[in-house]
């Protein structure tokens, strides 16, 4: 689940960044405006998932001594996958971006 809400909420930052350079923004404003657009979208399908880890985090009955550590791990994972997404994805953008745009003209 970690794996997958992380890969997602990339591949949406990732394809609005590159819609917006194909309407001919230039690099450093694209990333930076798709990542301001994208924020919301990407935080609460992080914030979806953690809330719906609650129950897990605070069980007590039969079974909570896998489920409570699982829920810990995947809740932690979001809220740093979101972070380092942010920024990594917008930093390798940026230094790949410009080598495509300029081998084109």
């Amino acid at each position: 689940m970690l794996f997958g809400v992380a890969v997602l909420n990339g591949v949406v930052l990732v394809s609005h960044i590159a819609q917006l350079r194909q309407e001919g923004m230039p690099v450093e404003e694209a990333v930076v405006r798709g990542s301001q657009d994208r924020l919301r979208p990407v935080l609460m399908t992080a914030a979806i998932a953690i809330f719906s880890l609650i129950p897990m985090l605070y069980a007590t009955g039969p079974g909570s001594e896998v489920q409570r550590p699982l829920a810990t791990v995947v809740v932690g994972g979001l809220l740093t996958s979101d972070v380092s997404n942010a920024c990594t994805l917008a930093t390798l953008y940026r230094w790949f971006e410009p080598k495509e745009a300029e081998s084109e003209l």
